[in-house]
């Protein structure tokens, strides 16, 4: 339609901007609804690394144990024995627990060659104290790491097993 001369121009309508109610509704449900999907599986990734993390932790140490006793004849005394002689860097974290300090030391079983030189002082397998060492730690030495988290894997396993 032209302009005709003498006559007015129609307004336009002002341009309403934003969102109704019910648009907001819809995108916050869909929101909603890929978060009630993801976060399971974003969950479940983060376990699956901190056990990947702890199961490398282990291998590390006790490799590191391994080479301590092939190179002095000897199990370590303690853990901290590994990092003053270099065979770590540090102690890592345990991914589980957060903490420096929550590794259980083993000392090694009566049976074993190296265990054998240390006499009757050999304890018997099991929990011989934190990474600090204990006393049972300073007879016997430290023959195997375990994690001193509590709980289980998603596998069923106790990590305090690994």
């Amino acid at each position: 339609m032209a302009h005709l001369p003498g006559r007015r121009r129609p307004r336009p309508r002002p341009c309403r901007g934003g969102f109704t109610l019910i648009e907001l509704i819809v995108v916050m449900a869909i929101v909603a609804l890929l978060a009630s999907i993801a976060a399971p599986r974003y969950l479940r990734s983060v376990d699956q690394a901190r056990e990947n993390s702890l199961r490398s932790s282990l291998a590390v140490m006790r490799q590191a144990i391994d080479q301590f006793a092939a190179d002095r004849g000897r199990y370590p005394v303690s853990l901290q024995e590994l990092v003053g002689q270099r065979y770590l860097r540090q102690l890592p974290e345990d991914p589980l627990t957060g903490r420096r300090d929550s590794w259980v030391s083993l000392a090694p079983p009566p049976d074993d060659v190296l265990g054998a030189s240390f006499g009757s002082t050999a304890a018997p397998p099991g929990v011989a104290g934190a990474a600090s060492g204990q006393a049972d730690t300073a007879a016997a030495g430290v023959w195997d790491v375990r994690s001193g988290a509590a709980g289980r894997a998603r596998s069923g396993e106790l990590y305090a097993d690994w």
